[in-house]
């Protein structure tokens, strides 16, 4: 006997499975529209593979842009803009800066003593009625039951007020003046009827000047930032020189260095990362039996020609002279910008990709000797390097291009993917309807045959 086997889709007919003919009709019509589905298959494979390298192209363009934003960064005025370097040998002791026109050379400054403020220190005692007290002529108003952290905190909010206050160990307030510098003998006048404030006797500490010297020459501040001391230098007092001066040396106006050697190593660690992005893409193979959507997208830009020679066409202009230039400030490779020396054991992997390395003493040296012609160089340098990357990741550039080609052969196919779909599906339905049509032909003629084997056999019977 054969199997019954029963299936439905909305808006299609019943189908039977095998009742009369002893055939998996379904089996049937899931081969046969398997079949049929393989040009499906095909164009989502394909487009599948094109939102890959949609993707990676997508992502190589941003890196390109960003890297030619950060190519432009050299051509900005204020990176070689004219300032004076100062050193300090013992910065948390004596540190150093400089304004315009300060004088050159090696200054030896000692610190003798540090500017301090005034301080008096007082016992509180909470008033048991309200209390009005003066510090230096300001008043403050100590409620009944007030604490010594009320009142610091009053005094401390108050912008009018002379002195700053602190508590300590709850019963104790120390006021100090809000400025530092000799005071003499009279400071912080604290007048108190209610004797909310007792000074402690004994306790009372004078504001003091910073004390220094300048290649031998003492000078006195009421403040540890001293302006007068090295003419265009701002020193700011730290601590006693007790093992000796300390140095403080004023190189002449120029570009600074660390600017411009900072500028240069960010520069180069997005050189190389998007270098490296770039070469990946390049070196990744196709998966030979892909599966799944990422499989499809991996490897689409392997061995790409457009960005193996936009490769070579950086790395060429690391090396090749600049028109208009002298030869020895006519390249990147001037002020130490390269892919790295051929050592005896060859070139490395690394220099064969294409990666930028700096030699920072070089360049140092180019900035100080030349600050000029390293500025011209790497304006001219920078711009000829933003056209080849514009040209390929910028707007309207040729990455640009094969993406927006990428879409439109992806929307296509998604349309062609949908349609086709569409077609299946009424295709699925009509083997569904003939099958069936079928098998309810096979079981009327299953019928009549079996009816008229009964009448054939009836009559037999009956016969005399």
């Amino acid at each position: 006997m054969s199997s019954l086997a029963v299936s439905s889709t909305a808006g299609s007919p019943i189908s039977i499975s095998g009742l009369a003919s002893g055939l998996d009709t379904s089996s049937i019509i899931s081969a046969l529209m398997a079949a049929e589905r393989e040009p499906v298959t095909r164009l989502t494979d394909a487009q599948e593979k094109l939102q890959g390298q949609q993707k990676e192209l997508t992502s190589i363009q941003n890196n390109l842009q960003q890297l030619a934003l950060a190519a432009s960064e050299f051509s900005m005025p204020s990176l070689f803009e004219s300032s004076q370097a100062v050193t300090s040998s013992e910065p948390t002791r004596v540190s150093a800066a400089t304004s315009d026109g300060a004088g050159i050379g090696g200054y030896e400054v000692e610190v003798t003593q540090l500017a301090n403020s005034a301080q008096r220190t007082f016992t509180f005692t909470s008033p048991a009625a309200e209390d009005t007290l003066t510090i230096d002529g300001n008043s403050f108003t100590v409620k009944a039951g007030e604490n010594a952290k009320e009142l610091a905190n009053a005094i401390n909010s108050d912008s009018s007020a002379t002195v700053y206050a602190a508590v300590l160990e709850g019963s104790t307030l120390v006021l100090s003046n809000r400025a530092t510098g000799n005071t003499g003998t009279e400071f912080i006048a604290v007048t108190d009827p209610g004797a909310t404030l007792v000074e402690k006797a004994g306790t009372a500490k004078e504001g003091k000047n910073a004390e220094f010297s300048v290649d031998g020459v003492a000078g006195t501040s009421a403040s540890n930032t001293v302006t007068n001391a090295i003419a265009g230098v701002t020193l700011t007092l730290g601590g006693l020189t007790t093992t000796g001066p300390v140095t403080i040396d004023v190189q002449a106006p120029g570009a600074s260095v660390s600017a411009v050697e900072a500028q240069v190593q960010s520069f180069v660690k997005l050189y190389n990362s998007t270098v490296e992005a770039i070469q990946k893409q390049l070196s990744t193979k196709p998966i030979t039996k892909p599966t799944s959507a990422s499989e499809f997208g991996t490897g689409t830009l392997f061995g790409d020609v457009e960005l193996e020679s936009l490769l070579g066409n950086m790395r060429q202009s690391m090396y090749e002279p600049i028109a208009g230039l002298a030869a020895e400030m006519s390249n990147p490779s001037n002020i130490g910008i390269s892919t790295g020396a051929v050592s005896s054991g060859g070139a490395s992997q690394a220099s064969i990709e294409g990666l930028l390395t700096l030699n920072s003493s070089k360049l140092s040296e180019a900035v100080k000797t030349n600050p000029a012609g390293v500025q011209q160089m790497l304006e001219k340098w920078s711009q000829g390097l933003q056209s080849t990357l514009e040209g390929v990741g910028g707007p309207g550039g040729t990455l640009e291009a094969r993406t927006n080609g990428d879409n439109t052969q992806i929307t296509q196919l998604t349309s062609q993917i949908t349609t086709m779909n569409e077609m299946l599906a009424v295709r699925e339905k009509a083997l569904q309807a003939t099958y069936a049509e079928l098998e309810s032909a096979i079981s009327r003629n299953t019928s009549q045959a079996n009816w008229l084997t009964s009448q054939e056999a009836s009559l037999a019977a009956n016969a005399p």
